[in-house]
């Protein structure tokens, strides 16, 4: 049975392509906001009723 080409061509594309640095991110994952959106919302208003 053939195979689909040698060995020695292998990974010969990915090598010459040049590297892309990738860009920034513009926001926090998704698990990370609703984490600060909690600590905001509602620990911050359990500590406003308790002091009260």
């Amino acid at each position: 049975m053939p195979t689909h080409g040698s060995m020695t061509k292998a990974g010969k594309v990915r090598k010459q392509t040049p590297k892309i640095e990738p860009k920034p991110k513009k926001r926090l994952p998704p698990r990370l906001r609703n984490r600060l959106k909690y600590e905001r919302k509602i620990l911050q208003a359990a500590q406003q009723a308790s002091t009260r």
